[in-house]
């Protein structure tokens, strides 16, 4: 394999300008995506990228460069260029980088699928998107109408001087459709799955099929249009209230998996999502949430956007806790930042694509479900309340702590019965007294993965594909219809 051996070449060119040590990242992406709009094909984008990059820590300092020129005289120039940089940073390092160890692994992984989605041809991919495009005009009252996809395959090479040699082969496919309305001074939307207008899980095809995107198309124009009459989300007043899986999952994605990541504890990032109120003497102690909150950190769990063989530092996927029983008990951690706590890596580190540098991502943290049963029983058992879905908005501060979430749709909960609509609906808490207010999770048959294929870190920015289990809940005493 020509990778493999220019990769080698840039780690004896890495080791001989002065690196302790280096690794070398080959990508290749390609990537596809199709929007159809109002019944006619809108977008098709296709990208093909192929680089590498090549990391290293010299003098006690990383340094990093990159490029698209795969030729041995440009591995030779960009390792030495990788070198140099870290010997320059050198000169204002406060501490030495240090890395926790890590057995050097060698071996392949590839996602599971069930139909290459490259391969399906194109005009049946189009086609489905036209389909349920078309099922959604035939609701009378609605402005815009989309139906979308995103197929995506990713090829990585990973070796590293301490001598792990890995090959991996990642397969993501995403649809949706949305459906907008517009009267009386409002909009309205209505999105499935998932709010974005697409959800992405790794899979092959089949998972645009499951989701049977016509056959879903009429009720949500339907629902769209039903907003615009709807009745107001009561303001600003508390109530019970129960969440839906696709929307808890942005939930669990804001409040739990960004302040988990340890390098924002430790305040050495802050781009996009800022810093953590989960400070590192809060580690084992913190009640985080209620008895029945359980987070989980897994990097296996099928289908999710953060499951791979191994990081792009080399750590297997693991299976771990961030929430145990209400207690917070687990970061994401880099090799970087687990030495700094005296704990081995947990293996969080992704790159978005060969010309950036791996930062600590959420792979799947996930609520783990409980034993409240279905939702038509956790409904039932709740009395009066709230039932809100899909997100439409959401706000939350530096640390993690404040937020506030707008949903696409309501329903009143009276009786233990789903009631009249609600539009406009909006919840507000701060992030352990709302998780401490769970009292019920919904069991096993109600939960799913959902994938966050656009997740932002870092300077230069970089987007991250999460994914995030969850099943309904219930939480009390809530503050909704807050809108500021």
């Amino acid at each position: 394999m020509v990778e493999r051996d220019l990769a080698r070449r840039g780690l004896d060119t890495a080791r001989t300008r002065g690196a302790s040590y280096a690794d070398v990242r080959f990508v290749r992406r390609a990537v596809e995506d199709a929007v159809v709009k109002n019944g006619h094909i809108d977008t098709v984008d296709r990208g093909d990228t192929f680089g590498f990059g090549v990391r290293v820590v010299a003098d006690g300092a990383w340094g990093f460069a990159a490029s698209q020129v795969v030729t041995a005289h440009e591995m030779d120039r960009v390792a030495a260029l990788a070198v140099a940089v870290a010997k320059a940073s050198a000169i204002t390092k406060e501490r030495d980088a240090v890395l926790a160890p890590v057995p050097a692994a060698t071996g392949t992984y590839r996602t599971g699928i069930g139909i290459d989605p490259f391969a399906v041809p194109f005009a049946d991919r189009i086609g489905l998107l036209l389909a349920a495009d078309g099922a959604m005009r035939t609701v009378k009252g609605l402005r815009t109408t989309r139906a979308n996809y995103e197929i995506w395959r990713e090829d990585k090479l990973f070796v590293s001087s301490e001598g792990a040699d890995i090959e991996q082969t990642i397969f993501e496919t995403g649809c949706g459709i949305s459906a907008e309305a517009v009267g009386d001074g409002e909009l309205q939307i209505r999105s499935y799955p998932a709010a974005g207008g697409r959800t992405q899980n790794q899979a092959g095809w089949e998972f645009v099929t499951k989701w049977d995107l016509p056959g879903h198309a009429p009720k949500i124009a339907e629902e769209a249009v039903a907003l615009l009459t709807a009745k107001q989300c009561p303001q600003d007043v508390r109530t019970t209230l129960v969440i839906g899986d696709a929307q808890l999952m942005l939930q669990v994605h804001e409040s739990c998996g960004h302040p988990i990541e340890l390098d924002r504890a430790l305040g050495t990032e802050a781009a996009y999502a800022g810093t953590s109120f989960l400070t590192t003497d809060r580690l084992g102690s913190f009640r985080y949430g209620s008895d029945v909150v359980n987070m989980r950190i897994d990097s296996t769990t099928p289908g999710g956007l953060g499951t791979f063989g191994w990081d792009d530092e080399g750590v297997p996927a693991s299976e771990g806790w961030a929430v145990k029983d209400g207690i917070f008990v687990g970061y994401l951690m880099s090799r970087e930042t687990a030495a700094a706590l005296g704990k081995p890596s947990n293996g969080t580190m992704r790159a978005d694509g060969w010309a950036r540098l791996p930062l600590i991502r959420m792979t799947n943290v996930s609520l783990m479900p409980g034993d409240a049963g279905t939702l038509d029983d956790l409904i039932a058992d709740t009395g009066d309340g709230i039932y809100m879905e899909t997100n439409r908005s959401w706000s939350i501060d530096d640390k993690r702590l404040n937020f506030q979430f707008g949903t696409q749709i309501a329903w009143e909960i009276r009786g233990g019965r789903l009631g009249a609509m609600l539009r406009n609906p909006t919840y507000t808490g701060m992030t352990p007294e709302f998780w401490g207010s769970c009292d019920a999770v919904c069991s096993a048959s109600e939960w799913r993965i959902w994938g966050t294929p656009n997740c932002g870190k870092g300077q230069p920015g970089q987007i991250g594909h999460t994914g995030h289990g969850a099943a309904p809940a219930r939480f009390r005493n809530v503050r909704v219809g807050v809108v500021r």
